[in-house]
């Protein structure tokens, strides 16, 4: 394969009706480290809205169980992007996804949130520091993935196209990132995880921390009350990415897939997993959670996929 048959593949393809294999492209061929990278950035970009942040400290299950919470995360949206969201594994992990969510009182707005960082981070990450950028075509469908994704968690209100998506995550950071203690200790146990991937466990980890710094905006880096990297170390650290990525363009076409289950940095499940057992399972009675949008309106999950137990 040349190198750009897999963006050539991409953009004869339909991005309406097509988007589950143009991003399963994108994700396990084309960009698998690129997007692996952003998705875990994006998520650490919500722990800097303070319900969002506070909520994952309360639970404990990122600073007692990082390890499994992030392998939990990557491998139940894995099993959605590889066998498709109306699939029944696919379905089996929308449903385990629902079923930790609904056992909460999260807002629509913060779930809409979350998902529109999963849209836009990407995108933006690949426009810095990617091989290529990626094309219209695929900025579609992958906006419509995580459209159809999103649905089916139940989101309502979903920005209908990628630039709705990313004015709403900027309007939403802009209002709601603040600092709060619980939602430090997310993110600080979040970097120490970080350390110990493979090759970033060979390196000091206060290296590693700096360098991760240094890729991030300054917004955000407030939030968190961590110091802004110098300007000289932000441009070495973005320089050295932007390297990685001219080199990349020379390498060969992936031809055999990767999935997150291939990764390094997963290593909870050494002997195999089932994605039914995936996540966390409440000791209590979840309940269907009842929701307020800014504009006033109420709304309760429903359709099959929320359906929780009892």
């Amino acid at each position: 394969m040349k190198r750009f048959d897999l963006r050539n593949r991409t953009d004869q393809l339909d991005p309406e009706t097509q988007y589950e294999e143009i991003c399963r492209v994108l994700g396990t061929q084309e960009f698998p480290w690129d997007i692996t990278q952003a998705l875990s950035f994006a998520l650490f970009r919500t722990y800097a809205v303070p319900t969002i942040g506070n909520l994952l400290y309360q639970t404990g299950e990122f600073t007692e169980r990082v390890q499994k919470r992030y392998d939990d995360t990557a491998l139940i949206l894995d099993a959605v992007l590889e066998d498709g969201i109306h699939s029944d594994r696919g379905r089996a992990a929308i449903r385990r996804m629902n079923q930790m969510h609904g056992s909460y009182d999260i807002s629509n707005d913060d779930m809409r949130y979350v998902l529109s960082t999963f849209v836009v981070t990407p995108v933006r990450w690949i426009d810095d520091f990617g091989w290529r950028k990626l094309t219209r075509n695929e900025i579609v469908a992958s906006t419509n993935y995580y459209r159809a994704l999103g649905s089916r968690m139940g989101i309502k209100q979903i920005p209908e196209t990628f630039e709705a998506f990313e004015k709403f995550l900027d309007d939403y950071e802009r209002e709601h990132f603040l600092f709060d203690e619980g939602s430090r200790a997310v993110a600080d146990s979040t970097l120490d995880l970080l350390c110990t991937f493979p090759p970033n466990n060979l390196a000091p980890a206060a290296l590693i921390k700096r360098f991760s710094m240094a890729i991030m905006d300054d917004h955000l880096l407030d939030a968190f009350g961590y110091p802004r990297p110098s300007p000289l170390f932000r441009r070495l650290a973005r320089g050295a990415l932007k390297a990685r990525a001219r080199l990349i363009r020379f390498y060969p076409v992936r031809t055999v897939p990767k999935f997150a289950r291939d990764l390094s940095s997963i290593r909870s499940y050494p002997h195999g997993y089932e994605v039914e057992k995936l996540g966390t399972f409440p000791t209590t009675c979840p309940v269907r959670r009842t929701t307020e949008t800014n504009s006033g309106d109420r709304h309760t999950d429903s359709g099959p996929e929320n359906h929780l137990p009892t």
